[in-house]
C-alpha cells in the first residue's frame, strides 16, 4: 500500500512540475527570464520558510555553509536558469525530453566524483540514452536549435544539485535546502538582468496570477516529491518520475499546440527507457550489496 501511495504522490509531483513549467512558458512571452527567476525565487523562497518555521527548523544554521550545500546551490542556480531559459526559448516539449537526461547525468557524475562503481551495463545504458539527447538536439541538422543547449545546461546543473544533496548533512532538513535553492535565484535573476541590461516591469494581473500558480503548484510539487521518497520504496517510484514527459508533451500539444516530430518522440522514448534501466539496475545492485553485508 505504500508503494502505491508514493507512486500516486510521485505521478502527482510531476503533474504539479509539469503545470509549473506551463505557468513559466506562459510568463516568458512578456517577462525577461531574470524576472522570472526573482520573482519565483523571492515568492518560493518566503513559502519555505514560512513552512520551515511552522515545522521548528532554524532559518540559518552553521550546516548551511558545508561544501556540500553550497555546491548543491551552485547546481541549482546553474541547472534553474539553464532550463527555464530552454521553457522560454524553444518547445516544452523538446526542453522537458532532454530534462529526463538527468538521472543518467547523475550516473556519471557518481562514477567520477563519488568514487561510486558502475558496471558494464549501466555505461551502456547511460550512452544509449545520451544518443537520444542527441536525437532530440540533432547537432549540425536542419531541425538543430541552440537554444536547447540551454536544456543540457539544466540537465548538467540539475545533476550537480542531486549529487551535492548525497553529501548534504543530515542536520539540514529539506525545507531548509528549499528556502536557500529559491531565495538564491534572486540574485541569480538580478545577475542576468544587469548583464544583459533589461529593465524589470510590472506584470499585468493575468501574469500575476500564473506566477502565483507556478509557484503554489511548485511548492506543492515539491513536497508530493519528497513524501513519495518517503512513503515508498525508492526503487519501485523512482521511474514515476518520467510521468512528466507525458504531461509536458500533453500541454505542449494542448496549451501551445506543439507537434513533437517522430525524431523527438524516438530520443525521448530512448532517454526514459534506459533512465528507467538504469534506475532499476542502480536499486538491484544496492539491494544485493546489502544482502551481502554479515548480520551484526
Amino acid at each position: 500500500m505504500d508503494n502505491i501511495r508514493g507512486s500516486a504522490l510521485m505521478v502527482a509531483a510531476m503533474l504539479g512540475f509539469a503545470f509549473e513549467d506551463m505557468f513559466i512558458k506562459l510568463i516568458a512571452d512578456a517577462l525577461h527570464v531574470g524576472e522570472i527567476l526573482i520573482l519565483l525565487g523571492g515568492a518560493g523562497g518566503i513559502v519555505f520558510a514560512i513552512l520551515a518555521r511552522a515545522y521548528g527548523d532554524t532559518l540559518w544554521s552553521r550546516d548551511l555553509l558545508q561544501p556540500a550545500v553550497l555546491i548543491r546551490n551552485a547546481g541549482e542556480v546553474i541547472g534553474t536558469l539553464g532550463f527555464v531559459t530552454a521553457i522560454a526559448l524553444t518547445p516544452i516539449s523538446s526542453a522537458s525530453a532532454i530534462l529526463q537526461a538527468t538521472p543518467l547525468a547523475v550516473t556519471i557524475g557518481a562514477a567520477l566524483f563519488l568514487g561510486e562503481t558502475v558496471g558494464w551495463r549501466r555505461w551502456l545504458a547511460v550512452c544509449i540514452g545520451l544518443f537520444g539527447v542527441l536525437l532530440v538536439l540533432r547537432p549540425g541538422l536542419d531541425g538543430f536549435d541552440a537554444n536547447s543547449l540551454f536544456a543540457v545546461q539544466g540537465v548538467i546543473g540539475l545533476a550537480i544539485r542531486d549529487l551535492a544533496t548525497r553529501r548534504v548533512p543530515a542536520g539540514v532538513t529539506s525545507r531548509q535546502l528549499a528556502t536557500y535553492a529559491f531565495l538564491i535565484l534572486v540574485p541569480t535573476g538580478a545577475t542576468v538582468m544587469l548583464v544583459t541590461g533589461t529593465p524589470m516591469v510590472m506584470p499585468v494581473p493575468i501574469n500575476i496570477a500564473r506566477l502565483t500558480g507556478a509557484v503554489i503548484v511548485g511548492v506543492a510539487a515539491y513536497y508530493m516529491l519528497v513524501a513519495a521518497t518517503r512513503i515508498g520504496q525508492l526503487s519501485l517510484i523512482a521511474p514515476f518520475r518520467y510521468t512528466r514527459l507525458v504531461f509536458a508533451l500533453t500541454i505542449g500539444f494542448v496549451v501551445f499546440d506543439e507537434n513533437p516530430d517522430a525524431l523527438t518522440l524516438l530520443g525521448a522514448a530512448i532517454i526514459v527507457t534506459s533512465g528507467i534501466y538504469t534506475l532499476w539496475r542502480e536499486a538491484r545492485l544496492r539491494r544485493t550489496s546489502l544482502a551481502s553485508k554479515p548480520a551484526l
